[in-house]
């Protein structure tokens, strides 16, 4: 039998923000747990979809033609290849669903950027 994850307590493991942890996988999709606060920065995957799922909190998603603002047990699926930017003016925690192969911030790279090896 397979034991069931609590989808809260996985956040204990994420002890940084902007630095997403790997909780599991669906076929080539990986669920990551963040803790995000503060923004990010503006990026796009390009070949990827990228879902956020508000656990905890709320967050505002910067599109160049305006923005969402997100509150607990809300998602948004961003379209590939769709320049975004995370902000979150408290801390909000969030379920990321993306494929294996999407880069954290896209092609930017920053001090936050973290790698595949890097969330596991």
């Amino acid at each position: 039998m397979l034991p069931p994850t609590n989808l809260t307590a996985v956040f204990d493991r994420v002890t940084e923000h902007w630095s997403p942890k790997v909780i599991g996988q669906v076929n080539n999709q990986l669920l990551k747990a963040a803790k995000l606060k503060g923004e990010l920065i503006w990026h796009a995957h390009d070949g990827q979809d990228e879902l956020f799922y508000i656990v905890k909190g709320s967050l505002r998603i910067e599109f160049e033609d305006g923005a969402v603002d997100l509150k607990k047990g809300d998602f948004l699926t961003v379209p590939r290849g769709v320049r975004h930017n995370p902000v979150a003016r408290e801390e909000c925690w969030v379920l990321l669903i993306e494929p294996a192969d999407t880069k954290h911030t896209g092609n930017e790279m920053t001090s936050r950027t973290r790698t595949l090896k890097q969330q596991l």
